[in-house]
């Protein structure tokens, strides 16, 4: 059994890689990833993990690196966050079509201008489409719980694709939590050796990454498609193992007081906790209220999200993300795309709320529920409004 302890999220998600066994850690510090790169450097400076640690010179390098190490059989890990993941852009689109399984946390941070070190989801949409498989936690047990996760099915041969695990900068990175942290003969029995599907060998050499002509581009990046569709089999498996080990239970999509809820909040990442709150204080006040919430991006859960959705009749989705000239925001896209042209599909209304690290509360929530309830009365679906904007 796991032994439960008070410790940063950061550091204990360290100490999940640490248990993972990585082989090669490159990475580049940013706030408010560096806690986690930072405990793991000692960890391998103290011998306590067999693994190479690379201090490069840059996110772009650090990613560039990664690619090498997995490619040459490393079962490889980094981390980072906003104006780095940023600067890692080239470089994230090669690993998927490659079939290289990297695992990355992002410590999700607001992007600049102006310069914000604090937590949205702006740097993550940003890179929504490099083809690698996300997940969102809600919590610092989460974080830990998919990081372990996100190893195991990136490394399946059925697999092979890299995989994010997003944490909300400071909001979970830099805060202590109780957190149960797995025993090694545990993670063991989870996460098998890496096995590599393809690797660089000069006694076999293969080619990675070549030039695609016309003829074979589109087909390389219909393979990666169907393979991020297709992982999602394994991604369930593993939350099922993960379940028979651990025994905590991970779904991709969730719900909260839904059943008979007229008016559903969608959220991702650890305003979900907060959000529990809200829906508690409106169901004392009689409203009927529920909360969906969103742990696996990409693939997107459609099937899942449809059921978990019910007979509501409003979504009010909360995306921490603003895109600017947009009709909603990333997540409200995604959903109306889901639902679109679908007998009885519900109304839904897109709110951008808690950017650059404001806090978005139990009142907000009440604020985004009650605005929505109007704008199904009164307005039509093609809603996007700021919530909480200042007079400056």
């Amino acid at each position: 059994m796991g032994k439960r302890v008070g410790i940063e999220v950061s550091i204990a998600i360290a100490d999940a890689v640490k248990l993972a066994r990585a082989d090669v850690i490159a990475a580049y510090p940013i706030t408010p990833q560096t806690h986690i790169v930072e405990h793991l450097s000692e960890i391998v400076a103290n011998g306590e993990l067999d693994a190479e640690f690379i201090t490069v010179e840059s996110e772009h390098a650090a990613m560039s690196c990664c690619c090498g190490s997995s490619a040459a059989g490393a079962r490889t890990y980094t981390a980072t966050s906003s104006q780095g993941l940023a600067l890692m852009s080239e470089i994230l689109y090669h690993p998927g079509p490659m079939r290289l399984p990297i695992v990355m946390t992002v410590a999700n941070r607001a992007l600049a201008a102006p310069i914000s070190i604090w937590n949205d989801h702006q740097d993550i949409m940003a890179q929504r489409d490099i083809g690698w498989i996300q997940t969102f936690a809600e919590n610092g047990q989460e974080a830990v719980d998919l990081t372990l996760h996100a190893f195991r099915v990136a490394e399946d041969r059925k697999v092979s694709l890299p995989m994010i695990v997003n944490i909300d900068g400071f909001t979970l990175s830099h805060v202590i939590e109780p957190i149960v942290i797995p025993d090694q003969e545990e993670v063991d029995a989870y996460l098998p050796a890496f096995k590599p599907r393809v690797r660089l060998d000069v006694k076999k050499p293969v080619t990675m990454g070549p030039v695609g002509i016309p003829e074979v581009y589109t087909e390389a990046k219909m393979a990666h498609n169907e393979a991020i569709k297709a992982s999602k089999r394994v991604i369930l498996q593993g939350w099922k193992e993960f379940a028979e080990i651990f025994g905590r239970e991970y779904n991709p999509v969730e719900t909260y007081r839904s059943e008979d809820a007229e008016v559903l909040l969608v959220t991702m990442g650890s305003i979900s906790e907060t959000a529990m709150s809200a829906v508690d204080a409106m169901r004392d006040k009689g409203a009927s209220v529920g909360l969906v919430r969103i742990r696996l991006w990409r693939p997107f859960p459609g099937p899942e999200f449809r059921k978990a959705a019910g007979k509501a009749s409003v979504l009010a989705v909360i995306d921490r993300c603003l895109p600017p000239g947009a009709v909603c925001g990333p997540v409200g896209a995604e959903l109306r795309s889901l639902f679109y042209k679908m007998p009885g599909a519900p109304k839904i209304f897109s709110f951008v709320a808690g950017l650059g690290g404001r806090d978005v509360t139990v009142e907000r929530f009440e604020e985004i529920v009650d605005k929505a309830r109007a704008y199904a009365k009164k307005r039509p679906t093609e809603l996007y409004e700021v919530i909480g904007v200042r007079e400056i």
